[in-house]
């Protein structure tokens, strides 16, 4: 997936080599069927790839074209279906016309991998998004969502919100699991700390806020959303899972947490995740593109609005799993390397979302 002399301003190469085997005899026989499966040539080579924080990647060679195989991590403290939910999203995606993600192509749900078309392509570099980006993340979305929703065909997403409630329902969880922190991770003092005097001071303010806005409005937090304000979401959207393509554009990726959910969640995942920033100047644009494709009326446009600084205490929640146990464990299969400079540069992060939610 290497670049080349024509590669545009702004795009960075993908790197091959993780850190994790190849050398899985059952994999590779259960790689075998699932090439036989999808009618495509036998497997004649096969190479990890780095960049999964969850699950181990590899390019898969065959005698016609490469492929990609996805082995997901399973763990008793973490039981969602990750394969699962990425193959029905797919499937959907693919049965609506919408071509800017890898084709799903068989899969073995037993032993946990997943076999997709190899899809060409480089990294967004963090500060090179512009408005045309946006604006093919907006379309695919709206593509994806074009009606009829065929609501039977896809779970809801993963911590999916119907509901104001539930948005702070599911914030207050991961700011509480904040209080499990492995006390032998590396800058454990410097997370507690920030935990304890900034990350949960600023939620709660926030919070507050978001319950006196409904009380002056009227408006009951554990009212329902209408089925009009429900879309299909990629959920872990955002420039850190797509790749520019000279033939196709941007194409995204990774889908495991992908389902029904509330576009105040879509919108607050895709301008807060920090790896690949989405430039909050373009927030505005984003919001009224799916307004208006949508249809989705003012009620929606006003919770994603309201929700925006709740989903920066969120995401620095997120960063800061690596401090937790079965967080690291998943990162270590990836193969995602040294915990320590990890956990440095996941405080950092933390202290910027922190900011950009309460800033000053």
């Amino acid at each position: 997936m290497g670049g080349d002399a024509s590669r545009p301003a702004g795009v960075i190469p993908m790197t091959a080599a993780a850190d994790f085997p190849v050398d899985d005899p059952a994999l590779t026989d259960a790689l075998a069927s699932l090439c036989a499966r999808a009618g495509q040539g036998a497997p004649t080579g096969l190479a990890a790839l780095a960049g999964g924080k969850n699950n181990r990647v590899y390019r898969v060679e065959t005698a016609d074209k490469p492929l990609v195989l996805k082995s997901y991590f399973r763990h008793a403290d973490d039981p969602r279906d990750r394969l699962g939910a990425e193959w029905r999203f797919l499937t959907y995606a693919w049965g609506r016309g919408v071509r800017c993600v890898p084709q799903p192509l068989s899969c073995d749900r037993e032993a946990g991998i997943g076999l997709y078309e190899f899809v060409g392509g480089e990294k967004l570099a963090p500060g090179a998004i512009t408005e045309d980006h946006i604006r093919q993340a907006s379309d695919f979305i709206c593509t994806l969502n074009d009606a009829p929703h065929e609501r039977g065909a896809l779970d809801d997403g993963s911590e999916a919100c119907f509901s104001m409630s539930d948005h702070i329902r599911r914030i207050d969880a991961r700011v509480d699991r904040l209080d499990m922190l492995d006390p032998d991770a590396p800058h454990i003092e410097a997370a507690r700390s920030l935990i304890g005097n900034r990350l949960g001071p600023a939620w709660g303010r926030i919070k507050e806020a978001l319950m006196e806005a409904c009380a002056r409005a009227g408006a009951d937090p554990a009212a329902p959303l209408p089925e009009g304000e429900i879309v299909a979401s990629p959920s872990d959207f955002g420039f850190h899972n797509a790749l520019w393509s000279a033939d196709r554009g941007l194409v995204f990726l990774d889908f495991e947490y992908a389902g029904w959910d509330d576009p105040a969640k879509l919108a607050g995942d895709f301008f807060n995740c920090p790896e690949i920033p989405t430039p909050s100047v373009y927030f505005d644009l984003f919001v009224e593109i799916l307004v208006d494709r949508l249809a989705l009326g003012n009620a929606a446009r006003e919770r994603m609005m309201a929700f925006r600084a709740a989903y920066s205490i969120k995401w620095a929640c997120i960063v800061l799993n690596d401090f937790l146990l079965h967080h690291d464990a998943r990162r270590r299969f990836a193969g995602q390397g040294e915990r320590s400079a990890r956990c440095a540069a996941q405080l950092e992060k933390a202290k910027l979302l922190i900011d950009r939610a309460v800033p000053g």
